[in-house]
């Protein structure tokens, strides 16, 4: 008997006919098999409480953003589990506080401390498919929580680590992980296996089939992971150790492409110890995420320094700047929203020197100018204009072979 943990988005659970469908679809797999069901709210259903608030307040409390947010989940739960009922299958529905998850204070983006599986074995043991709401928890506070955007995938990870799964199921409205966006590329292929650090790397770089923080997590505690469609039998993509019999050994996994960030410039700061840790500390205690940073030569004991930060967080940061540039002595910042950035994500090229010429180049013979650029052992991140973005990310993907028929083995 194997124990499974399955996911299902937004747009799995969007209507009841679709929560029917993912009924018929949890009850194929409960032959022989003890099931955990994770769920998100039903379509777009955490947009719309979000627009909701922000009607009421311009600026809601974190507090009760989490009290309203976590009611989403918690109606895909009770329809769920009415549905598995209506088969005939044994179902309890759960919230997060009830299946144990303990997370820190941070209302909003918090961070799971614990998980107390106690009663979800119990109910499984009983037979029971569990049908369990994803993205919230309980502080020590005992106050509802949040896990940020895309926190179900977190949840179902978590989960299965507690519960020692055979593998976790992501099921999304794509059928795996693609070598980058079809929207944007139709001829993108999907990847059958991907380790670990390379979905790390494209989820920090824009790919939005899978949390950040959920790759981190199944990592951390090893946690097999399938991304597949709720829609077809295919199998998908898994993502494993590097290292796993049968695993790809790609010079390039894929393309991401991030459009939700803006660059923020800090002009002529004092250049000299301990500015630079002034500047983002402030902007750290703030609860905001900064991606790249460059900092210019210095001239006349003046640089500039540029970095990355989520779109959404600008109106905070713009209000937090107005007294870091004061403090620091800077000349004053500006702000862009008009960017985006590609990434090209591959182990292989940790052993491959060339690969950030080729991409230089390919951008170079569309026109697009770069604006910033970064680098891991596995990845290289440009940052270009928005209107460039489509066309950088199609040119990258060509050079690369990405295009192009099944398989996504990137060479």
């Amino acid at each position: 008997m194997a124990l499974l943990v399955q996911k299902f988005g937004g747009s799995s659970v969007a209507d009841a006919e679709k929560i029917l469908s993912v009924a018929r679809r949890v009850a194929a797999s409960a032959d022989g098999n003890q099931l955990v069901v994770v769920v998100s709210a039903m379509g777009r259903t955490t947009d719309g409480l979000l627009t909701l608030a922000r009607q009421i307040a311009a600026s809601p409390d974190p507090r009760e953003m989490d009290m309203l947010l976590s009611t989403g989940e918690q109606v895909t739960i009770g329809l769920l589990a009415m549905a598995l009922q209506s088969l005939g299958l044994k179902a309890r529905s759960f919230t997060g506080p009830q299946v144990g998850l303990r997370t820190d204070r941070s209302h909003t983006q918090a961070r799971i401390t614990q998980i107390d599986a106690d009663r979800l074995r119990r109910a499984l043991d009983d037979g029971e498919i569990a049908v369990v709401a994803g993205f919230q928890g309980l502080s020590d506070l005992d106050e509802i929580t949040t896990l940020g955007r895309g926190g179900s995938d977190l949840t179902a990870v978590a989960l299965a680590a507690a519960l020692k799964a055979d593998v976790c199921e992501i099921y999304t409205d794509v059928d795996g992980v693609y070598t980058t966006d079809p929207n944007v590329v139709p001829s993108a292929r999907k990847i059958d296996r991907i380790s670990y650090e390379g979905m790390l790397e494209l989820a920090a770089s824009g790919a939005r089939v899978l949390q950040l923080r959920s790759v981190e997590y199944a990592r951390r505690n090893n946690v097999r992971l399938n991304v597949r469609s709720s829609f077809t039998d295919e199998e998908g993509t898994w993502v494993v150790e590097e290292d796993e019999p049968g695993m790809e050994q790609a010079l390039i996994s894929g393309v991401a492409l991030d459009v939700e960030e803006a660059k923020v410039t800090l002009e002529e700061v004092p250049d000299r110890p301990g500015i630079a840790a002034s500047i983002f500390k402030a902007v750290a205690a703030d609860g905001i995420n900064v991606d790249m940073i460059v900092q210019n030569v210095s001239h006349e004991g003046k640089t500039d320094v540029s970095f990355t930060v989520p779109r959404e967080d600008l109106p905070r940061l713009e209000r937090l700047l107005t007294g870091v540039v004061k403090d620091v002595g800077a000349f004053r910042f500006s702000t862009d929203g008009d960017i985006a950035k590609i990434s090209l994500v591959g182990a292989g090229m940790k052993s491959h020197p060339g690969v950030a010429a080729d991409m230089f180049d390919a951008l170079a013979s569309e026109g697009v100018n770069i604006e910033m650029i970064s680098t891991s052992s596995i990845r290289i991140s440009c940052v270009v204009r928005a209107a460039d973005a489509e066309r950088a990310v199609q040119a990258i993907h060509t050079r690369f072979g990405l295009d192009g028929g099944p398989g996504g083995d990137g060479r």
